[in-house]
């Protein structure tokens, strides 16, 4: 059974010069390659890139919703502990998460006669 763990970065927001690079595209792509190429030196396979929802504060009292960018790399654990755990900042997963069990659709009840309303128990202050 492999167990992961996994590092989660920011995007890069800028590309690198280089000679021969001109173009925006160019040098955002080959800052992204720079990146990918350091942390699969590492040992880090990349899994995918995410943009996630960020509240932050505005003000006192204020909040806002900002979207941010990340790459979500993974390698693989070599002597882990057992078990799902977290260390030092990083995810350590043994088994993907199951999907929760799908619900089948409600019984009808039966039909038949309902019970008789009132009260629970009879009035004993009355006596």
């Amino acid at each position: 059974m492999q167990r992961f763990e996994f590092k989660v970065i920011p995007a890069p927001r800028r590309g690198e010069k280089a000679r021969g690079v001109k173009t925006t595209e160019d040098r955002f792509a080959l800052a992204l390659t720079n990146l990918m190429n350091e942390l699969g030196a590492e040992g880090w396979d990349y899994v995918r890139a995410d943009t996630l929802p960020c509240d932050e504060r505005v003000g006192l009292t204020g909040t806002k919703t900002t979207f941010q960018n990340v790459l979500v790399f993974r390698r693989i654990l070599s002597g882990a502990s057992a078990g799902t755990a977290s260390s030092g900042g990083r995810l350590l997963l043994q088994d993907p998460v199951p999907a929760a069990p799908r619900l089948g659709p409600a019984e009808t009840p039966a039909l038949g006669r309902a019970p008789a309303v009132g009260p629970a128990k009879p009035d004993l202050a009355a006596e």
